[in-house]
C-alpha cells in the first residue's frame, strides 16, 4: 500500500510543480506587459509635454486674434450647420460622380478636338489665319481709322457696286475688253492722222462703238444728274439704254 502511494504523490508533485511553471511564466508575461506599458506611458507622456509645450508656444502667437468664447462660438457654429455640411457633402459626392462619368467624354472631346485641329493644320487654315493676320495688320499700317470709317459708311454701295460687277453680262463684257487689250501690240500701233482718222469713222464697227460711246456718256449724265441715292437704301434702277442711230 505504501508502495501505491509514492508514485502517486511523486506524479502530483510533477504535475504540481509544471502548472507552478506555467503560473510563474504567466507572471512574467504579465511583468513584460506591464513593463512595455510603463515604458509606452512615460514616451505618451513626454510626447504629450512636447505637443503642449509646442502647442502652447503656438497659441502665444495667436492668442491676441483669438477669444475665450470664440471656440465655444465655433463649436455652436458648427452644430448649427451640420445640415448645410451634410448637404454640401452630398453635392461633392454627386460631383465626385459626375466627374467619374463625365471623364471619357471629357477624354473623347479633347481627342476629338485634337485630330480635328491636326486637320485643319494640314490643310493649311492656321497658315491661312497668320496671312490674314498680316494683312489686317497691312490695314493698320496703310489706313487711319478716318478710312475705315468710311468704308464702313460706304460698305453698301462697295457691295452693291462688286454684286453689279459679278453679274454674267459685266463679267462677259470685262472679259471681253480684256481680251481686246491683250491682242492689242503697242509696239506695232500704227499713228492716225485726222483725215485718216475720219476714214476710220465710216467702217461699220467704228460706228457702233462711236454709238455705243454717245449711249454711255449720255446715261452716265443722266444718272450723274438724279438725286444721289441713300448707301442704305436699294440700288436705283438703271436707267434705260437707247441706241443712236447712224
Amino acid at each position: 500500500m505504501n508502495a501505491t502511494a509514492q508514485p502517486d504523490l511523486a506524479g502530483r508533485l510533477e504535475a504540481l510543480d509544471h502548472k507552478l511553471d506555467l503560473v510563474l511564466a504567466e507572471v512574467e508575461e504579465v511583468r513584460r506587459i506591464r513593463r512595455e506599458v510603463e515604458e509606452l506611458k512615460d514616451d505618451l507622456s513626454r510626447v504629450g509635454k512636447d505637443l503642449f509645450r509646442t502647442a502652447v508656444t503656438e497659441m502665444e502667437e495667436v492668442a491676441p486674434f483669438v477669444g475665450t468664447g470664440d471656440f465655444s462660438a465655433l463649436f455652436k457654429r458648427l452644430v448649427r450647420n451640420v445640415n448645410n455640411f451634410n448637404e454640401l457633402l452630398v453635392q461633392l459626392e454627386g460631383a465626385r460622380d459626375l466627374l467619374h462619368d463625365a471623364t471619357p467624354l471629357a477624354r473623347q472631346l479633347v481627342h476629338g478636338g485634337m485630330e480635328r485641329l491636326d486637320e485643319l493644320d494640314r490643310k493649311g487654315y492656321f497658315v491661312m489665319g497668320r496671312e490674314v493676320g498680316r494683312a489686317v495688320d497691312n490695314v493698320v499700317t496703310h489706313f487711319t481709322p478716318e478710312d475705315v470709317r468710311l468704308l464702313a459708311d460706304n460698305l453698301v454701295a462697295i457691295l452693291q457696286t462688286v454684286k453689279n460687277l459679278t453679274q454674267p453680262e459685266m463679267l462677259q463684257a470685262i472679259n471681253n475688253a480684256v481680251a481686246v487689250y491683250q491682242q492689242i501690240d503697242f509696239t506695232t500701233v500704227e499713228a492716225y492722222s485726222p483725215w485718216r482718222a475720219f476714214r476710220e469713222m465710216n467702217r461699220p464697227e467704228m460706228r457702233r462703238s462711236l454709238g455705243f460711246l454717245i449711249v454711255f456718256l449720255r446715261n452716265l449724265g443722266g444718272r450723274l444728274a438724279a438725286p444721289p441715292v441713300p448707301a442704305a437704301g436699294p440700288p436705283a434702277p438703271a436707267s434705260p439704254v437707247t441706241s443712236t442711230s447712224t
